[in-house]
C-alpha cells in the first residue's frame, strides 16, 4: 500500500508529466478558443456580407461669399464625372493607380497589414507621418461613406466598410468604382473627365507617360495638377513611373522613355465664367490650411466662407485690366486691393485670363519693384536720420563707395537726366536714382530692411546700395500691404481674406482675429504721403493719370526693364499693380506706362460712391511756407514759395534770405497772410477729416 502511494506521489512529482498535462490543458484551451474564434469570425463574415452598405454620402457644394454677404461661387458647383466600365480604360493607367495607390489590392481583404507594418516603419524612422497605409478600398469607403476627420474612430469605421465592401464586391468592381469617383482637381471626378480635361481624349488612349500623370494626381490635386505648377506634375510623374518599375509593371527602360515624352496637356477651359477666380484658388488654400483639410472635403461639405472680396470692386478691377490691356494680347498683370483700414483683401487679379494660365502673379516673388520701393528707403530716413521733405543732393552721375571702400556701385537715372541739387519731393516726384543710392547709404541699408520687415515684405533682400532701386523681388501682395502702412498711419493690419468659415449647421469653425501692429508713429506715414502725392503732380511720374484721379492719391511708380509698377493708395484702399511679361521678354517704353492707367481707373471707379477724403493730420506735424530753391522759410523776398509738411522738429528754421519779414505785427502783411492760411489750410483739413 506504501509502495502504491510513493509511486502515484513519484508521478505526481514528476516534472515531465506535469508539464505533458500542462501542455494538453493549453492546447485544448487553445483549440477551443481557435474554434470559438473560426465561428465567431465565421458569424461576423456571414453578417457583414449580410448587411447593406451604407448609404453613399451626398456631398453638399461649400459656398463663398463676398464682404457684402453676396454669394461669390460654389465650390465643385458644377462637377465633371464621366462614368466608364474598367475595359474602358488604359491598362498603363489602372497599373499606374494601383503601384503608386495600392501595389497589394489584389491580395489583400479590404485592409494591408503589410502595409501598415511598413508605413509604421518608415514613419517612425522619420519620426513623422510621410507614408500612409490606406489601401483602394479603405479610400472608396471613406470617399462614399464617411467623413476625412482625423480619428481612431473614422479609421476603424473606414476598415470595417472596406472589409465589407471587399465581401460583396469583386475587386474589379471596387477598382472600377475608385476610379470613377477619384478627385483630380477642378471640380472633376474619375479617369475618363481627368484624360478628356487633360488630354482632350478617352481613358482608354492614354500613353504610358500620360497614365502616370493622371495617376499622381489624387495624392494632392493642389499640389501635383499641372495647371497649378507643371514641375510638381511632371515630378509626381518620375515618381508614379518609378513605383511601376519597382512592381514589375513596366522596365526601366520604358519608365525613362515615358519620363522624356513631352505631354500636349490642354489648357484649362472655364465653360462658365468664374467669379473672381484667382482669389477662388487662394481662398481654397488658406481654407484647408486653417481647417486641416483635403482640397475634396474642403469644397465638399457644404461650409460657408464668408470673404473680405468686394464683388463691385472685383468686377471693375476685372474690366479695368481687360480694357487696358486689349491692345497687348501677350503681356500679363497683376492687381490686388487691400483695405489699410482693417486689412481686407478687396479685389484680386492675378493675370489677365485664368482659363489660359492659373498661376497667380499677385504672389509672385520674381519681379523686381524698382522704384515702387523707393518710400520705403524713404521712410526709414525720416524716422532714423530725420530727413525732411528739403532735404537735399545732387543729381548727377556718381560713382559710391561702399563696403568700406572695395565696392563701387554706379547708378544712373532714367534716359541719364539729372536735375542739379534737388530735394527729396523733387526726387520723389522724378524718381531720382542718384538721390535714392545717397539715401540708402547715409540710412543704412540694414535698418530699410528691417523697415521692409516690419511692414510685412519677407522677400530675400541683401544689403548692397541698389536695394535703393528695388533690384530684389518683392510680390505685389508685399507691396499693397507695405503700402497700407502709409495709408493706415502707421499702423499694419494683417491682410485677411477669410473672415468667417461655418460648417452647414451654421457652428463657427474659424474666425478672423486680424493682428494689428504700430509699426511707425503717424507723423512720419503723413509726411510721406504728402511727398508721395506729388508723383500724380505735373512733371511726376504718374502724371499722365492726373486727369483721371478725382481724389488725394499717393504712389509711387516703378520700372525696370521688364517690369511696370504702380503701388498707391488713398485712405481707403492700398492696391499695387504689376505689368510685364511671364518670361524673360523686356517691356517696351509703351508697355511701361500700363500698370498707372490701370491703377487710376480702378481706383476711382471703386470709390466712386466714397467721398473724397484728404488724409488726415496726424500730432507732431507742422506745416510752414519754404523757398524751394534753398530749403528755408519763405518770406516776402521769396516769392515762390509752396507750403510743406515736416515731422515736428525738422522744419526748417532759417528764412530764405537774410533780410528780415518787414511788418510782422501787421496782419496785412504777405508773411502774415501766409501764415494765416497755413493756420486755415491745417484747420480746414482737421475740419473735413472729422
Amino acid at each position: 500500500m506504501s509502495e502504491e502511494r510513493s509511486k502515484r506521489t513519484a508521478a505526481e512529482t514528476d516534472p515531465l508529466e506535469r508539464l505533458g498535462k500542462r501542455l494538453k490543458k493549453w492546447i485544448s484551451f487553445s483549440f477551443t478558443c481557435l474554434m470559438l474564434s473560426a465561428a465567431a469570425l465565421l458569424v461576423l463574415i456571414l453578417f457583414m456580407r449580410s448587411q447593406s452598405l451604407p448609404v453613399s454620402k451626398m456631398a453638399m457644394a461649400s459656398e463663398m461669399y463676398d464682404v457684402h454677404g453676396t454669394m461669390i461661387e460654389a465650390y465643385g458647383g458644377s462637377k465633371n464625372r464621366q462614368m466608364i466600365s474598367l475595359k474602358e480604360m488604359s491598362p498603363k493607367v489602372i497599373e499606374a493607380t494601383l503601384a503608386i495607390e495600392d501595389r497589394n489590392f489584389y491580395g489583400h481583404f479590404g485592409f494591408d497589414p503589410k502595409g501598415i507594418a511598413r508605413a509604421a516603419w518608415v514613419n517612425l524612422q522619420h519620426m513623422s507621418k510621410v507614408q500612409g497605409a490606406g489601401t483602394i478600398t479603405q479610400q472608396l469607403a471613406r470617399n462614399l461613406y464617411l467623413t476625412h476627420e482625423r480619428t481612431w474612430t473614422r479609421k476603424i469605421k473606414e476598415t470595417y466598410y472596406a472589409v465589407q465592401m471587399e465581401l460583396q464586391m469583386s475587386k474589379d468592381q471596387i477598382l472600377e468604382q475608385y476610379l470613377n469617383q477619384i478627385y483630380y482637381g477642378h471640380s472633376t471626378y474619375g479617369i475618363q473627365a481627368a484624360s478628356q480635361l487633360f488630354f482632350g481624349k478617352n481613358a482608354s488612349e492614354l500613353s504610358l507617360a500620360e497614365s502616370a500623370l493622371l495617376a499622381g494626381i489624387p495624392k494632392g490635386p493642389r499640389y501635383y495638377s499641372p495647371y497649378y505648377d507643371l514641375q510638381n506634375a511632371m515630378n509626381r510623374q518620375k515618381t508614379v513611373l518609378q513605383t511601376m518599375v519597382e512592381a514589375g509593371y513596366i522596365t526601366q527602360k520604358q519608365a525613362d522613355e515615358a519620363a522624356r515624352e513631352k505631354l500636349n496637356i490642354l489648357p484649362l477651359a472655364n465653360k462658365k465664367p468664374v467669379t473672381a477666380p484667382y482669389f477662388h484658388d487662394y481662398v481654397r488654400r488658406l481654407g484647408t490650411e486653417l481647417l486641416g483639410m483635403e482640397e475634396k472635403e474642403f469644397e465638399e461639405s457644404g461650409l460657408r466662407i464668408y470673404t473680405s472680396l468686394d464683388l463691385k470692386a472685383q468686377k471693375i478691377a476685372e474690366d479695368v485690366v481687360t480694357e487696358q490691356l486689349k491692345d497687348f494680347p501677350e503681356i500679363q498683370t497683376a492687381l490686388v486691393a487691400i483695405d489699410p483700414r482693417n486689412g481686407y483683401v478687396k479685389a484680386m487679379v492675378g493675370g489677365r485670363n485664368y482659363g489660359e494660365n492659373q498661376y497667380n502673379r499677385v504672389f509672385a516673388n520674381t519681379r523686381q519693384p524698382g522704384s515702387s520701393f523707393k518710400p520705403i528707403v524713404y521712410l526709414t530716413a525720416l524716422k532714423e536720420k530725420h530727413f525732411s521733405p528739403v532735404t537735399r543732393y545732387l543729381s548727377e552721375p556718381t560713382t559710391f563707395t561702399y563696403d568700406q571702400g572695395r565696392q563701387t556701385y554706379t547708378p544712373s537715372n532714367f534716359g541719364n537726366k539729372y536735375f542739379d541739387w534737388i530735394d527729396l519731393r523733387t526726387a520723389i516726384a522724378k524718381s531720382d536714382n542718384i538721390f535714392a543710392v545717397h539715401t540708402v547709404l547715409e540710412t543704412g541699408p540694414e535698418r530699410v530692411i528691417e523697415m521692409a520687415r516690419r511692414m510685412g515684405i519677407t522677400s530675400p533682400m541683401k544689403p548692397m546700395p541698389s536695394l535703393a532701386l528695388g533690384t530684389f523681388p518683392v510680390s505685389p501682395f508685399e507691396m499693397a500691404s507695405a503700402f497700407g502702412i502709409l495709408a493706415g498711419q502707421g499702423v499694419r493690419v494683417e491682410p485677411t481674406a477669410i473672415l468667417r468659415i461655418e460648417d452647414r449647421r451654421g457652428r463657427v469653425l474659424y474666425e478672423a482675429a486680424p493682428k494689428q501692429e504700430t509699426v511707425i508713429e503717424p507723423a512720419y506715414t503723413y509726411v510721406l504721403t504728402k511727398l508721395m502725392e506729388g508723383v500724380f503732380d505735373q512733371g511726376g511720374t504718374g502724371s499722365r493719370v492726373s486727369s483721371v484721379l478725382k481724389r488725394p492719391v499717393a504712389g509711387k511708380t516703378g520700372t525696370t526693364n521688364t517690369d511696370a509698377w504702380l503701388v498707391g493708395y488713398t485712405p481707403e484702399l492700398s492696391t499695387a499693380v504689376w505689368v510685364g511679361y511671364d518670361k524673360d521678354r523686356n517691356i517696351s517704353a509703351v508697355e511701361s506706362h500700363l500698370a498707372a492707367p490701370i491703377f487710376a481707373e480702378f481706383t476711382e471707379r471703386t470709390l466712386e460712391s466714397v467721398p473724397p477724403k484728404l488724409f488726415p493730420i496726424p500730432e507732431g506735424v507742422v506745416n510752414v511756407y519754404i523757398d524751394p530753391a534753398t530749403g528755408k522759410l519763405a518770406n516776402e523776398s521769396c516769392p515762390d514759395s509752396r507750403m510743406e509738411a515736416f515731422v515736428q522738429g525738422t522744419e526748417p528754421t532759417e528764412y530764405c534770405t537774410q533780410q528780415p519779414a518787414r511788418n510782422d505785427g501787421d496782419q496785412n502783411s504777405e508773411p502774415a497772410k501766409r501764415k494765416q492760411n497755413g493756420t486755415w489750410w491745417e484747420d480746414l483739413k482737421r475740419w473735413w477729416n472729422s
